[in-house]
């Protein structure tokens, strides 16, 4: 059974964390903005939808992670506790400020104004990052007592 949870926690977060993070991270590339080359509304209004729905289907992820350390009786691992702080976390930045910043930018591009994309760039950073961190996190599992 923990093979099976293993295999899609590990699965939904290369397919459903990943896609999310690439297509926050590519958003500001492609929004709309006054004058500005290269971008596509189309391209950026599919990203905003895969921002939105692989992010949903992302919970699957947390929630097979909690099941899964709670079978294995880890609920208490130090590791465990911060991966999931910081998936709220990236949970948090994604439903109230990425998610809602894409939609604005959609709806009104401004004009030019290339600080706002930017700012939407930084915060896909930090989702991003947080990521990373907890991909470190479940690798390491500092204080476990199963370093390598």
């Amino acid at each position: 059974m923990e093979h099976v949870l293993l295999s899609v926690h590990v699965l939904g977060s290369i397919v459903f964390v990943g896609g999310s993070a690439v297509a926050t991270s590519l958003f500001p590339r492609y929004a709309p903005a006054a004058g500005g080359e290269g971008r596509s509304r189309d391209v950026a209004v599919a990203l905003h939808r895969i921002t939105g729905g692989y992010a949903a289907f992302g919970l699957i992820v947390p929630l097979v992670g909690m099941v899964m350390a709670g079978v294995q009786g880890r609920m208490g691992e130090i590791w465990i506790i911060v991966s999931m702080a910081l998936t709220a976390a990236a949970a948090l930045l994604l439903a109230t400020q990425i998610y809602p910043r894409q939609r604005q930018a959609l709806a009104d591009p401004g004009d030019g104004d290339p600080a706002r994309l930017r700012r939407l760039s930084m915060l896909a950073g930090f989702y991003n990052l947080t990521w990373a961190i907890v991909v470190v996190l479940m690798i390491a599992r500092p204080g476990s007592g199963a370093g390598a």
